[in-house]
């Protein structure tokens, strides 16, 4: 009977393999701003679930784990899109800018399961310090002309120089 059970098991999990998963890479639409150091850091830690630039792990072919990486990096994606940057409006932005700065200062993000299969992706105390510092002097970027905006050069969330 067992046999039974580990060879209907197997071929289940042959034959799921099969089920299409969307491991994409689309396009970068707009490349975040800033200094590089941040810039690194986002790569190192956060751009393989929130960006276009996805680095797939060898895992991520594999069913049913596929499913659940896949599912993982489409939802944050649609929380938070580096790649897109410029796509979300002066609001969208600064809201983005005290969400990154919360969910890494609170030990959100990276999400806890990641980490043991990225260790590169920890966040040190010194990382954190360059996210409020890339966030101090970044605090908008006006999609319609790119440029980069700080605290001190404008009054109101949407009032453009």
């Amino acid at each position: 009977m067992l046999k039974k059970v580990m060879v209907v098991l197997f071929i289940g999990f042959v034959l799921i393999q099969f089920y299409p998963v969307s491991r994409t890479n689309p396009p970068v639409i707009s490349e975040l701003p800033g200094d590089s150091a941040a810039k690194d850091l986002f790569k190192r830690a956060c751009y393989d679930c929130h960006s276009h630039e996805t680095v797939w792990p060898w895992y991520s072919y594999v069913a049913p784990v596929s499913w659940l990486v896949t599912d993982d990096v489409s939802h944050a994606r649609e929380h938070l899109n580096f790649s897109s940057w410029g796509e979300y409006n002066v609001k969208q932005q600064k809201h983005k800018l005290e969400e990154i700065i919360e969910e890494v200062e609170e030990g959100n993000m990276p999400l806890w399961f990641y980490l043991p299969l990225h260790a590169h992706a920890k966040i040190q105390e010194e990382d954190v310090a360059t996210l409020r510092a890339w966030a101090k002097g970044l605090s908008v970027v006006d999609s319609t002309s790119n440029a980069v905006q700080s605290e001190s050069s404008h009054g109101e969330p949407g009032h453009q120089h």
